[in-house]
């Protein structure tokens, strides 16, 4: 998944879950070709496969070359989007340097966590690990967003969601077969969102910039973070094996550039709240995907604590919702 910033953010509802929120649909806006629930179909496909072409990639690249190349082609789809908008990027120092901070938490880093992770652990798993997101970000919003109060929805939502998390885990066995190593660097990554958005709400609340232009210089400030970094520790590979070559492409394209762009029309549209909901579909979708195409395997416990979590996170989000 992708995160974006805004000019105007909320409380972090992470994951493909903390969809950014947008200017209310206006009348005279020009309606889409494509009804919205295609398109939340599309978007929950391209974010759902995510985890499956990182899994794809890092059989042929280091994982930081995996996350360089999506980057890299999601960068060239918002900057084609500016072009034809005729948009230009934010101006400020003040803001590129918050944009710098954004673009680390909410791309470099969880991106390149979930490809490190997906070394030593399925892809089914890393998408499970993805539906944390909203839990992390309530807890932490309660501390760091003094607005944020808990209630007892909020709370009961978040210990079933953890409760969720070890049953996927295995906790009863005492995490038996379980790669230790990869499991914590997915869930890293997952906690890393709710922490940028944060960041995000407390620095760039207010700016009047456009969506576009802020998520244009967030991708491209997260592109250049990896140009710097991968050369550091991967070498120049000796050849391009096709399937792993066109998994990077395909996972930079759609599942970052093309993805930004759904997610922003759904919120333009429908709203943050229903187009959210994408979160619930997005591990579902990562376990078939991860179960049919890469023939990996699945206990009872990892459906069982998918469904938990996901039940513990729409309970934290309904309870914010009734505040």
């Amino acid at each position: 998944m992708s995160r974006l910033t805004t000019p105007e953010p909320t409380s972090p509802q992470p994951t493909q879950p903390a969809l950014p929120p947008a200017p209310s649909p206006s009348p005279a806006r020009r309606r889409p070709a494509l009804d919205w629930r295609i398109r939340f179909a599309v978007l929950s496909l391209i974010w759902g496969f995510s985890f499956l072409l990182i899994k794809v990639g890092t059989q042929g690249f280091a994982p930081f070359q995996v996350t360089f190349g999506r980057l890299l082609f999601g960068t060239a789809v918002l900057a084609a989007a500016l072009a034809v908008k005729r948009e230009g990027l934010p101006r400020g120092a003040r803001t590129w340097g918050h944009l710098a901070v954004a673009a680390f938490l909410l791309n470099a880093l969880p991106f390149s966590l979930f490809a490190y992770a997906e070394l030593t652990i399925p892809s089914t798993l890393a998408g499970i690990c993805n539906a944390t997101s909203p839990l992390w970000g309530m807890a932490l919003s309660l501390v760091a967003l003094s607005e944020d109060r808990p209630t007892r929805v909020r709370v009961a939502g978040l210990g079933l969601g953890f409760a969720g998390v070890l049953t996927v885990l295995g906790a009863w066995q005492g995490f038996h077969g379980l790669d230790a190593t990869g499991t914590a660097l997915a869930l890293l990554a997952s906690l890393s969102y709710p922490v940028g958005w944060i960041y995000v709400r407390r620095t760039l609340a207010g700016s009047n910039h456009s969506h576009l232009s802020l998520s244009g210089a967030q991708l491209l400030l997260a592109t250049f973070q990896l140009a710097v970094v991968t050369p550091l520790f991967t070498r120049i590979p000796d050849d391009l094996p096709l399937a792993p070559l066109l998994a990077t492409v395909t996972l930079g394209a759609l599942g970052t550039g093309v993805a930004m762009l759904l997610q922003y029309g759904l919120v333009a549209e429908t709203g943050p709240t229903t187009a959210q909901m994408v979160t619930y579909f997005i591990p579902v979708i990562a376990t078939v995907a991860g179960v049919t195409l890469l023939g990996e395997t699945l206990t009872w416990s990892t459906p069982v604590g998918a469904v938990v979590i996901l039940a513990g996170a729409a309970l934290t989000q309904a309870g914010h919702r009734r505040r």
